[in-house]
C-alpha cells in the first residue's frame, strides 16, 4: 500500500498581505505531477484545507482545480480529506455522500452521536486490508455527547476526549491501521510547550489542546496535520507532513514535500519525502543596508538591518522595497533593546492572554484559568 500524506494546504492564505494563490497553484501542480508518476493507492490530506472557515471564491476555485488535477493524475487513488481547526467542519462535510462514490472522502465532522463512529475506509492490497480512520479536528464540546464529561459535569480535556473517541473503535490489531488526524500531539513524557511551533500556527493559551502521542499506539501509521514543520510525534510512524509551502518566516529553510508512505506486511512501514520546490522562497535577509541591497531578489523577504548608525527612514524604505518587490517587513537590530529591533515591523505578535492579564492587574489562579478558557473559546490564542 502506497499513499501520499499531505496536510495544512491553507488555501487562501495571505503572508503579510501578499496573496499566495499563485504560489499554492505552482506547488499543487507539482503534487499532481508526483501523483501521475507514483500512482499512489491513496492521497491523504490531514486537515486545514482552507486558511479561513469561510473561504473566498478564489480559494474554493483553487481547491476545485487542485482536486480535479489529483483525480485526473491518479484516477484509481482514494482521496481522503479531513477538516482542520481552520476549516468549517459543516462546509467540508457537504456532498459527502455523493463524493464517496467518486473515491473522494471529505470528512468534516467527527462522530457526535452514540451511534456514530470515526469514518473508516478500508483498502486492499497483496497483504490484506489497510484501515484508514479519518478523524477531523476535535473540540471537547463537539464530542461531549459521546465522550462525556468529568465528575463535575465539565467538558473533558482535548487529550481525554480523543482518547475516548479512539477507545470506542473496534481496532483490529492484526490488520494494518492508519489514523488521519488534525490535532496537536506531543511525545508522552515531554511538555507541550517544548515542542517547536511555527509563527503561522494557531496556539491555545496554556497549550490546552495538547494530546499525548501514546494515544496513537494502536495505529501502524498516523498521518497528522496541524503542525506546520515536518516532524514526528514520538515515533517515526507518527508524522506531521508540514505545510506544502512556507506560511511564515519561521519556516524559512525548511524542505517542504510530500510524505510517501509505503506499507508492506504488518509492522513494515517506510516513509520518504518527495520534495516540493516553491515558486518563491520565504526567507530573512540580515545585514547592513548596503549588504542587504546586494541580495536583491523576488522572494518573500523579511529584512533585518544591523546598521549602527542612523538611517534616513524614507530613503531606506524606498530602496529596500525597490530591491525586494515581495518585501514582508523591515526590522532593525542594532544590538540594543527589543523595541528598536521591532521598529519597522509591520505586524507585531501580541498575546491576548498576556494583554488581558496586564490590563486586569493581579489575578488569582481561578480567574486566570477562566480567562484562558474565554480567550481560547473566542479563538484568541497565539497565531
Amino acid at each position: 500500500m502506497r499513499f501520499f500524506h499531505l496536510s495544512d494546504l491553507h488555501i487562501g492564505l495571505k503572508l503579510h498581505n501578499h496573496d499566495l494563490g499563485e504560489d499554492q497553484a505552482y506547488v499543487f501542480r507539482q503534487i499532481a505531477d508526483a501523483a501521475s508518476r507514483e500512482k499512489p493507492d491513496a492521497v491523504v490530506i490531514a486537515g486545514d484545507i482552507y486558511d479561513k472557515a469561510v473561504p473566498s471564491a478564489e480559494a474554493v476555485e483553487l481547491f476545485d482545480r487542485f482536486l480535479t488535477m489529483l483525480v485526473q493524475a491518479a484516477p484509481e487513488a482514494e482521496i481522503m480529506l479531513i477538516s482542520g481547526n481552520h476549516d468549517s467542519a459543516p462546509r467540508i462535510n457537504v456532498f459527502r455522500g455523493i463524493l464517496k462514490d467518486r473515491k473522494i472522502r471529505m470528512i468534516g465532522m467527527p462522530p457526535q452521536k452514540p451511534s456514530e463512529y470515526i469514518e473508516k475506509v478500508t483498502l486492499q492490497d497483496a497483504f490484506g486490508a489497510v484501515h484508514f480512520y479519518l478523524l477531523p479536528f476535535v473540540k471537547p464540546t463537539t464530542v461531549r455527547n459521546i465522550a462525556g464529561t468529568d465528575e463535575n459535569g465539565n467538558n473533558l480535556t482535548y487529550d481525554e476526549s480523543v482518547r475516548r473517541l479512539i477507545a470506542r473503535e473496534n481496532i483490529d490489531g492484526t490488520a494494518r491501521n492508519v489514523l488521519v488526524s488534525h490535532q496537536f500531539y506531543f511525545p508522552a513524557g515531554t511538555e507541550a510547550d517544548k515542542v517547536e511551533r511555527m509563527e503561522s500556527e494557531i496556539r491555545t493559551v496554556g497549550n490546552i489542546d495538547g494530546i499525548r502521542a501514546d494515544v496513537l499506539n494502536p495505529f501502524d501509521y498516523a498521518a497528522l496535520g496541524h503542525i506546520h514543520k515536518p516532524m514526528t510525534a514520538g515515533s517515526e510512524y507518527f508524522r506531521y507532513s508540514g505545510t506544502p509551502i512556507a506560511c511564515s518566516v519561521s519556516e524559512a529553510g525548511q524542505q517542504k514535500g510530500i510524505l510517501l508512505v509505503e506499507m508492506a506486511e504488518k509492522g513494515v512501514v517506510r516513509t520518504s519525502v518527495i520534495p516540493l520546490q516553491p515558486l518563491r522562497e520565504v526567507k530573512e535577509v540580515r545585514g547592513t543596508l548596503e549588504e542587504v541591497l546586494a541580495e536583491s531578489c523576488d522572494d518573500y523577504v523579511r529584512v533585518v538591518l544591523t546598521d549602527k548608525v542612523d538611517l534616513d527612514v524614507i530613503d531606506m524604505q524606498d530602496r529596500v522595497r525597490q530591491a525586494f518587490p515581495n518585501l514582508l517587513e523591515i526590522r532593525r537590530d542594532t544590538g540594543s533593546d527589543a523595541e528598536e529591533r521591532e521598529e519597522y515591523s509591520a505586524e507585531k505578535e501580541l498575546d491576548p492572554y498576556e494583554l488581558c492579564c496586564e490590563f486586569l492587574g493581579e489575578t488569582g489562579e481561578e480567574e486566570q484559568q477562566l480567562l484562558r478558557e474565554v480567550i481560547n473559546a473566542a479563538g484568541g490564542g497565539k497565531s
